[in-house]
């Protein structure tokens, strides 16, 4: 058996210096590849950061659609004309964009006519419609049980329009524009129930600068009156005429794109170029103005009486 010749040192020295650059080049490739995987990862991080920020800035920037202040049916004026408790005149509804038709008292069946602006919110409303509260010092019978029964025994037509100014007064619940809401979809869905809901939410109006009520407590006070119809829950729910209720304001408080500012109110002698609060009560023309006491204020219904006969000249129960 013969030995195999060994290397000489010159060979093992060059085998090793082989050895030595074959491990520096695995070394040096496996380096470049992860700087290769490092900066790729970085680019790919900077690609999909710099995509959100476009995403987020075109969200941001992206124009908001106008609101659609298409109105309810049966206020086609901004308002509901009604001839009793249960019956009113029937329109057709505010296209998305248009403006109302101002009603033509000419062809109602009424001697009397009258027009009520009101915020759902405002206590003084309350005081008008219902004799208000303790806190306001209006303590009296208010009108809602007289407009009532001269409605019913056909003296009387009552156009109705709720608005909405009061927002602020329930600490960011708008209470105001929902209130006025509700009233739009009572009015496109049962608008026969449309007084006594209008009654209801005045009886269990929230306190001004309160939280306002919930959408759900809303509709259990429409649900309360017999306006049940599932379709009137979803579109207080749904907000559907939120839109219109800020164009209706807007109509009457102040010039905006659907408003001609030099426009008076409709039917008001001498013209009234538009209402600075709640409520604004016209009869006939004339726009009521009680004087601010206890005795003969906003609650007071005698007093409204009085100002409705020599008003229209006539006699009512």
């Amino acid at each position: 058996m013969s030995n195999a010749a060994r290397p000489s040192k010159a060979d093992r020295q060059s085998a090793a210096r082989e050895k030595a650059r074959i491990m520096r080049e695995v070394e040096q490739k496996k380096r470049r590849r992860n700087r290769f995987i490092v900066q790729g990862s970085v680019g790919l991080a900077i690609l999909i950061v710099a995509a959100i920020v476009v995403v987020i800035v075109v969200q941001v920037t992206k124009p908001v659609p106008p609101a659609n202040t298409a109105g309810p049916a049966n206020m086609i004026s901004d308002g509901i004309v009604l001839t009793g408790t249960t019956k009113n005149v029937t329109t057709g509804a505010i296209a998305n964009g248009g403006v109302d038709t101002p009603t033509d008292q000419a062809t109602l069946k009424a001697k009397v006519h009258i027009t009520i602006y009101e915020d759902l919110q405002c206590p003084i409303c309350n005081d008008f419609e219902s004799g208000g509260d303790p806190a306001s010092g209006q303590i009296d019978t208010g009108n809602d049980t007289q407009l009532a029964a001269w409605l019913d025994a056909g003296l009387v037509d009552v156009e109705i329009h709720p608005i909405s100014f009061l927002d602020s007064s329930s600490n960011g619940n708008k209470y105001s524009t929902r209130a006025a809401n509700a009233m739009a979809c009572v009015a496109n869905y049962a608008p026969a129930d449309f007084f006594a809901v209008n009654k209801a939410l005045y009886q269990n109006q929230p306190a001004e600068n309160g939280s306002g009520k919930t959408d759900d407590q809303i509709i259990s006070v429409v649900q309360g009156v017999g306006a049940t119809d599932t379709t009137i829950a979803d579109c207080i729910r749904n907000q559907t005429y939120v839109g219109w209720v800020s164009a209706a304001t807007a109509r009457v408080m102040g010039p905006d794109a659907n408003t001609n500012p030099a426009s008076p109110l409709p039917n008001t002698t001498p013209s009234i170029a538009k209402i600075t609060g709640t409520p604004t009560v016209i009869v006939n023309g004339k726009q009521y103005a009680p004087a601010s006491s206890v005795t003969t204020g906003w609650a007071n219904a005698a007093a409204f009486k009085s100002f409705v006969e020599s008003t229209a000249g006539v006699t009512l129960p």
